[in-house]
C-alpha cells in the first residue's frame, strides 16, 4: 500500500499562490490515480482535481479550472497542485488520495489511501 504525505499549505492573501505536494511511499504513484480534495469548515470533503494513471489526463472541479494545476512527477514520486488566483472560498483543509481502480474518478469513496491534510487559508 502506499503512504501519502502532504506539504505546501499556508495562509496567503486572495490573488496569490501555493503549491501543494504529496509525497508517496511505499509504492509508485504511477500504480494509482491521484486527486485532491479540500473540506471546509463545515461543509463535506469535496473532489478538486484528478490526474490519470494511464493517460496522464487531468479533471478539475468547474470552479478551480483555469486556477489550478494537477501533475505528477514519477522519479519523485510526488503529485503537485499548482494553485494560482486564489479566493477566500479555496480556504479548506487539501487532502491527497490515491485510487487503484482502473477509471479515475471524482467519487471521494473510490479512494482508498488518504494523506493527513494540509491546511490552505486564503485571506480578503
Amino acid at each position: 500500500q502506499v503512504q501519502l504525505v502532504e506539504s505546501g499549505g499556508g495562509l496567503v492573501q486572495a490573488g496569490g499562490s501555493l503549491r501543494l505536494s504529496c509525497a508517496a511511499s511505499g509504492r509508485a504513484i504511477s500504480a494509482y490515480n491521484m486527486g485532491w480534495f479540500r473540506q471546509a469548515p463545515g461543509k463535506e470533503r469535496a473532489f478538486v482535481a484528478a490526474i490519470s494513471r494511464s493517460s496522464g489526463s487531468t479533471f478539475y472541479v468547474n470552479s478551480v479550472k483555469g486556477r489550478f494545476t494537477i501533475s505528477s512527477d514519477n522519479a519523485k514520486n510526488t503529485v503537485y497542485l499548482q494553485m494560482n488566483s486564489l479566493k477566500p472560498e479555496d480556504t479548506a483543509i487539501y487532502y491527497c488520495a490515491a485510487d487503484s481502480s482502473f477509471l479515475v474518478s471524482q467519487n471521494l469513496r473510490m479512494y482508498d489511501y488518504w494523506g493527513q491534510g494540509t491546511q490552505v487559508t486564503v485571506s480578503t
